[in-house]
């Protein structure tokens, strides 16, 4: 490939940012629930990302009208001294206020949202077309491969560790400290990029609305790639909620044990993942890519229930495992499908519009199990119920609009 070198540098980066990112996701709720303020973290959970709906529509103009580099550039940058600041305040104290907890908790929700359209962006840009699915893979297995490890760490580090060897509990800040400083070393690799593009685009240089309603022009033209990308988010929306939301409470209240039980969880979702990247495209012609996400949706739908009627470590491990194995092998067949179907100048925005449908459909998830009787004693467990019915419904849609596609 032309461009082995800058893909190589292009995940590396996205791997050592990846990796504190991780931590900080899971140690925020944790910290929250250790607490006992769960509700407020939800709560503020809720806010943010009901905040982050608009951010991604104005997210996807950037994407698409400057470099995609500059933005990788600006947003390391940016957010590396954020982090850092809010690390060494703690430090120096002690202690940190709920508020700039939270504050980095959302910083990296933002963020999430201009980085993974710019990394889809800037791989799609740099790919040849018979390489697709191979970096979409590569993509998932760097990203997993660095999950596993912030997993591991913070499993330990949650807790600290006491056999066959002392290691200290970290604070918050800590945690921060390491997230903010690999921003740092991202931003540096990814400024020694080079590359060349495979494909040209045009830029749209109009207003940020007329560069908005372009995004929705080109979806509205073709309504079956809007249901599919629409329905095709819908484990990704369920995933979210449960790890940053349901899970530390499973965890805490029905499950009754320790922070290293919630984050070795998220370690073996990233092992389940990683074999996504390994083994999805074996496992799957590419010419099966919707049917194999339907296939995907509706096995998410199964452990998701067997959650709800279950209660055993070993069955969360699993359905972590599983659930590793659906969402990521979802993402590779549908980006997949986006690079095949989708023109690289409005990759960005069209992207962010299936973002934005995925914030709102978890923002309806995560005020919903904000009610106080899903965080009494273990009545958790029907946030499961309700995630695996919605699951069921997205698997049907996709099933009927595959139907309605091939009918054309």
């Amino acid at each position: 490939m032309k461009n082995n070198q800058a893909l190589f540098l292009l995940f590396t980066a996205n791997a050592i940012s990846g990796f504190a990112q991780g931590m900080s996701m899971l140690a925020v709720p944790w910290y929250f629930a250790v607490k006992q303020q769960s509700e407020v973290f939800n709560f503020s959970y809720g806010v943010l990302t009901f905040g982050v709906l608009f951010f991604g529509l104005y997210a996807g103009t950037l994407v698409d009208k400057y470099s995609r580099k500059k933005n990788f550039l600006f947003t390391n940058l940016f957010c590396g001294i954020v982090v850092f600041g809010v690390a060494l305040v703690g430090l120096l104290n002690q202690e940190l206020p709920n508020l700039m907890v939270i504050l980095v908790f959302g910083l990296t929700m933002f963020n999430y949202n201009i980085h993974y359209p710019t990394l889809y962006a800037f791989a799609h840009e740099i790919t040849e077309p018979q390489e697709y699915q191979r970096v979409n893979s590569w993509i998932e297995i760097a990203g997993q491969s660095t999950s596993i490890l912030s997993g591991a760490l913070a499993a330990v580090l949650l807790d600290g560790l006491t056999e066959p060897f002392v290691i200290a509990k970290w604070e918050i800040w800590d945690i921060f400290l390491l997230d903010g400083s690999t921003y740092f070393l991202a931003a540096l690799l990814i400024y020694f990029i080079k590359h060349k593009a495979t494909k040209h685009y045009s830029v749209q240089t109009g207003s940020v609305l007329e560069r908005v309603k372009t995004g929705f022009s080109y979806l509205k033209k073709h309504p079956q790639l809007l249901v599919f990308g629409l329905f095709s988010y819908a484990v990704f929306a369920a995933l979210i909620v449960a790890i940053h939301s349901l899970l530390p409470l499973y965890v805490d209240r029905n499950l009754q044990r320790e922070g290293s039980v919630f984050a070795l969880a998220d370690m073996i979702y990233a092992i389940g993942a990683l074999g996504a990247g390994l083994f999805v495209g074996k496992v799957f012609e590419e010419k099966q890519t919707v049917r194999a996400i339907i296939i995907l949706t509706f096995l998410a739908s199964l452990i998701f229930f067997w959650l709800f009627v279950a209660k055993s470590v070993w069955v969360l491990y699993v359905y972590s495992i599983l659930l590793g194995f659906c969402n990521a092998g979802i993402r590779v067949l549908r980006l997949t499908y986006f690079f095949q179907h989708i023109p690289n100048e409005v990759m960005g925005r069209v992207n962010s519009i299936f973002n934005m449908s995925n914030v709102l459909t978890r923002s309806v998830f995560i005020f919903l199990f904000s009610i106080p009787f899903f965080n009494f004693e273990s009545n958790v467990i029907y946030t499961f119920l309700i995630l695996s019915a919605f699951l069921g419904v997205a698997g049907l849609v996709l099933i009927l609009n595959n139907k309605k596609e091939n009918a054309l």
